[in-house]
């Protein structure tokens, strides 16, 4: 169960960052085009949202089963960069980017003009999307 979870974990981790990508620039595009926001630019950002969200769950179960993750926090030992990094940091700042981004479409939901959405949406999902790389344990995740 826990490889499964670190291989789904990992995996949908380039969807989710593919998708906040897209997102961003097509938001981007939208705001500095001028074009009304529509019902598939609402879709798209909710397909990042729902891959965010699926990630972060993913994530959570992975940290209380994971022996890098909650247990490590209980141990009662030192702890080094690399285990603050996957046991306090990276669930952290992660769940802040995932607010973030949440808060970035339900803004945009409630916004009357079309830039204001389209603004909502890329700078709060660019913020999360920082906020997401500055954490990843790259050293765990890139093959070496």
């Amino acid at each position: 169960m826990y490889t499964g979870l670190q291989h789904s974990h990992s995996g949908l981790a380039y969807l989710a960052l593919l998708a906040l990508i897209l997102v961003i620039v097509w938001a981007l595009i939208g705001s500095l085009s001028g074009r009304e926001f529509q019902e598939n630019d609402r879709k798209i950002a909710l397909i990042a949202l729902i891959l965010s969200h699926l990630q972060l769950l993913i994530g959570l179960i992975l940290y209380f089963v994971s022996p890098k993750g909650f247990p490590m926090l209980t141990g009662g030992g030192a702890m080094d960069a690399a285990a603050r990094l996957t046991a306090l940091e990276h669930p952290l700042i992660n769940i802040v980017a995932i607010v973030l981004i949440t808060i970035g479409y339900s803004r945009a939901k409630r916004l009357e003009t079309s830039k204001g959405k389209f603004r909502s949406i890329y700078m709060l999902y660019a913020v999360g999307l920082v906020l997401i790389l500055s954490r990843i344990p790259w050293q765990n995740w890139l093959p070496q």
